[in-house]
Parts: C-alpha cells; structure tokens; sequence
C-alpha cells in the first residue's frame, strides 16, 4: 500500500457534470435511467479510481454547496403531507449539507466517472467514492418506516 500525505478534515476530489441546475432541477419523482452524469475526479486523486470500473454500482458522497439552510422537519413528496425530521427523510436541506447517492457505473475513462443520472447540480463538488458491495450494502431485513403506514393507507 502506498503511503500518501496524512489526510485532513476535508477536501473535494472532483465534481460532478449534470444538465441540472438550480432554475432546471431534476424532475421528482427521478428516473436515474433516464439521465447521464460525469463526476470529473482531479488529477491528484485519480489513482484513487483504480479497480472501481469492476463494480456495477457505487456510492456518491457530495457536498450540497447551493443549499440555503437547513430545517430540522421535512415534507417529503412521497408523504403525502406528513411531516418527519429531516434525519427521516432524504431532504437536502440538512445541518450538514452532504448528499449521498447510490448510481449505477457505466465506465471510467482517465479521470471521467460515468454514471446514469445522479440528482445532482452541475458542478456540485464530490467528498468521497466508494464501491456499491453486495454482500456487505444489501440488507434483507430493511424496510420503508413511514413510508411503509403510507402505502399501508391507499
């Protein structure tokens, strides 16, 4: 294993490239298959990127650089008028504004990560990449909580 500079609290390793912004935000509900994106990683990380082109899916940890503060509720589309907290939903108006996305890997070209569409702004800077791993991510017992008394009423 190669040794590198200590590391410290934060830093962004790339951006990420979509067709969204804020007066063109990703359409709700969101069709991830319907859209490509790019996350540009910098130069001095792309090392980093080696051997990730063998997973089919991975985890994309953003930092939410628009967001105008933030609310301890929220009112989630799915809802249908409920309000939870906003640890309960998947808001981006959060006390710390980082984004997280799971995005199928479509390839790796230099330092370009493919992606089907991620519900992203373009230019949105990137924390971290980490693989998607099956055995590990999928959890047979996890379930929808509120959502589930939601769906339970209709």
């Amino acid at each position: 294993m190669k040794k590198t500079k200590k590391s410290h609290p934060l830093c962004f390793i790339g951006e990420i490239r979509t067709k969204f912004s804020a007066s063109h935000p990703p359409p709700r509900p969101f069709n991830e298959s319907d859209y490509d994106a790019q996350i540009i990683i910098f130069p001095e990380f792309q090392e980093g990127l080696k051997e990730l082109e063998k997973f089919k899916y991975i985890y994309v940890l953003f930092y939410l650089d628009q967001n105008q503060g933030y609310s301890l509720t929220a009112h989630p589309p799915s809802a249908k008028g409920k309000v939870v907290g906003v640890f309960a939903s998947r808001s981006p108006h959060r006390p710390n504004p980082i984004g997280l996305s799971v995005v199928r890997l479509k390839g790796i070209k230099g330092n370009m990560v493919i992606t089907e569409g991620i519900d992203a702004y373009d230019r949105t800077p990137v924390l971290d990449l980490k693989p998607y791993f099956l055995s590990h991510d999928a959890k047979k017992d996890a379930n929808d909580g509120w959502r589930e008394e939601i769906e339970n009423q209709t």
